[in-house]
């Protein structure tokens, strides 16, 4: 395979892997892979399991550094009666959100470069992910939080699995600021999603959703934070059309938290650049952020894909991660929800069209962030250890 990093805002393209950002302008770079180079083998061989199923379209040339990602279940619901709606839980990968796609390339790149050790700025399932897969390629691990603001079951993870944790007094985007600038100056390979590798492996989120469905679905549906995600996957879609094995690409629509929405409000606007969110609040703690690195990245895969951005209240969310468990028997973390609160959004403003096929990405397990759960739903209620006293609640 033949590629090269592009940058996404004068063109430029480099062959130095280890660039996270464009020498020449600062923009964002991605990978361009050269398709034309590519001889696609998307065969299940016992060995190229889930995410490397896909090997043939992945940058990568070593052994991977695998858990077994990726595969993970598409559900039919019952969200919307008009229309088809799925739900991809990527709760389901091995640390439980859709990061593990990302880490498995980002890591195996990290071994290539031979780095010694991994970092990264987190809300909380990055850390996670970086953790576990720094830990099978016996990497150190570096993680930078916001103290206080982290789900503790995502900071269980990364403590667990070995990361040396750093909790900063200040919130994401400042963490992000500082890791980039301390993986610089300690050759550490940053692993946030401004790593255009780690996209690559989300990526694969698109090449599932045609596999198990069998065509390309209307609308994609996803939370959007550091907003790596949705462009990864409108990425993989895009690349699917050049090599024509599908004939269109669907409409990409980001779902971001009221008090974090900075590329809601750029789209709304009709921009292609945000105006950063200073102090970003939310129950989705996951997509608490308010200066997303790959904003622009983001809009672009909206805009191309003549997709949309909405905003959702935390109790919509909420609302939404109740539906998802007490109707589908799906259990999400509350950015996750974000997605299914969009389709309902989208349903009250009339963009959901009879027929269609709809893919909500549930991003992260329930079990990530048990605290909300507990204020949300309440805790149990205590008896006496009788059977009038357990008749009396039933």
């Amino acid at each position: 395979m033949e590629y090269a990093l592009r940058c996404i805002d004068c063109g430029k393209k480099f062959e130095k892997d280890e660039l996270h950002t464009c020498p020449s302008c600062g923009g964002l770079l991605e990978v361009k892979i050269e398709l034309e180079s590519v001889r696609v083998d998307f065969k299940f061989d016992g060995i190229n399991l889930r995410v490397w199923k896909y090997a043939s379209l992945l940058p990568i040339k070593s052994k991977p550094v695998s858990l077994n990602e990726g595969g993970t279940p598409l559900f039919k619901t019952e969200l919307v009666s008009s229309s088809r709606v799925y739900v991809k839980h990527e709760g389901m990968n091995p640390s439980g959100s859709f990061k593990d796609r990302g880490m498995t390339v980002g890591v195996t790149k990290a071994i290539e470069l031979g780095k010694k050790a991994v970092a990264c700025a987190s809300t909380g399932n990055t850390s996670a992910s970086m953790a576990m897969y720094a830990a099978k390629a016996g990497l150190k691990a570096y993680v930078l939080l916001p103290a206080g603001k982290v789900a503790l079951g995502k900071v269980a993870q990364a403590l667990m699995h070995g990361a040396k944790v750093i909790g900063i007094k200040s919130n994401f985007d400042v963490a992000l600021e500082l890791v980039r600038r301390i993986s610089e100056e300690e050759n550490f390979y940053l692993l946030n999603s401004v790593n255009p590798f780690r996209l690559e492996g989300q990526k694969t989120i698109a090449f599932e959703i045609v596999d198990e469905l069998g065509y390309v679905p209307d609308k994609v549906i996803l939370p959007v934070g550091n907003a790596g995600n949705i462009s990864a996957i409108f990425k993989g879609f895009r690349e699917l059309k050049e090599l024509e094995l599908i004939d269109t690409i669907p409409r990409m629509v980001g779902v971001q938290a009221e008090g974090a929405s900075p590329v809601y409000r750029a789209f709304r606007e009709g921009k292609t650049d945000i105006t950063p969110e200073e102090n970003p609040e939310t129950v989705a703690t996951a997509i608490r952020i308010g200066n997303p690195v790959n904003a622009k990245k983001a809009l672009n895969a909206i805009y191309e894909s003549d997709g949309l951005s909405v905003s959702v209240s935390d109790d919509e969310i909420i609302e939404a991660q109740k539906l998802l468990a007490s109707k589908e028997g799906i259990g999400v973390e509350p950015a996750s929800a974000a997605s299914v609160a969009g389709l309902k959004k989208l349903e009250e403003m009339g963009e959901i069209q009879d027929n269609e096929t709809i893919v909500c990405i549930t991003t992260g397990h329930l079990l990530k962030d048990p605290e909300t759960v507990v204020r949300v739903c309440g805790e149990p209620v205590e008896v006496e250890a009788n059977l009038e006293s357990i008749r009396k609640v039933l």
